[in-house]
């Protein structure tokens, strides 16, 4: 079975093309460029690669989010603009755990953290050792509440991610020896990852394709001011 991969969920774009459960091509970079004018390219520059055709695929896996408003609804729009047009089934998996899986291995708590401004991070926290499991589901959090949730827990927690430096020494500050930080090869989303966590999933239906949505974990800005003046008109 061949998987293409595709994570834009933030500033990172990963892609990644894997056959019958090997990474034929993968690729990841980190600079800030607009993924509506750079996933396309990206694309379609593996395929050419690995001298294969997108027809030639079997399913699609996208980073569902959260992360970056735009970020995410870019993948998301070209995964499923694809999935119809080739008629392959799509499978979303959340940023975070994408993140997560990296450093799999610690086998111990492990917090995925992506900033989310304002002193906010959209995160998640892991169980490594019962396969990834949530102790805190995705979601939008102050850093300084997340921290708190994590005293709770009283065991030491690795956070991975490249936006973690942003908030080490709070995270530091708070936690003591019981914060760990991954290293910096585990930092960056791996499309490869995200195929061996859709994988895992059973593929759904053509049909849900239309329905497939971005898990933003919260309003985007223009939204909630939105809501903010309606409010205000009531």
């Amino acid at each position: 079975m061949i998987w293409l991969g595709i994570d834009t969920a933030n500033s990172p774009l990963a892609v990644a093309i894997v056959k019958d459960g090997q990474v034929i091509a993968a690729e990841v970079t980190n600079i800030k460029v607009n993924h509506s004018a750079g996933v396309m390219p990206a694309i379609d520059w593996i395929f050419k690669k690995v001298k294969m055709s997108p027809k030639d695929i079997d399913a699609i896996a996208v980073s569902q989010g959260p992360g970056s408003y735009t970020g995410v609804r870019i993948g998301v729009t070209i995964a499923k603009t694809l999935s119809w047009t080739l008629q392959k089934p799509l499978v979303g998996v959340s940023s975070l755990k994408i993140l997560a899986s990296n450093a799999e291995m610690y086998q111990g708590a492990i917090c995925a953290v992506i900033d989310a401004r304002r002193q906010n991070v959209y995160a998640a926290v892991y169980d490594a050792t019962n396969g990834l499991s949530p102790i805190v589901e995705d979601g939008h959090y102050s850093m300084v509440g997340l921290l708190a949730q994590l005293k709770k827990l009283d065991r030491p927690v690795l956070f991975v991610g490249h936006d973690v430096d942003n908030f080490w020494e709070l995270i530091k500050k708070e936690l003591g020896e019981r914060a760990l930080r991954a290293p910096y090869t585990l930092d960056l989303p791996n499309a490869a990852q995200l195929i061996h966590l859709a994988e895992q999933q059973e593929l759904p239906s053509l049909e849900a394709t239309h329905t497939f949505v971005p898990k933003y974990c919260r309003l985007a800005e223009a939204e909630a001011n939105w809501l903010k003046e309606q409010k205000g008109k009531q």
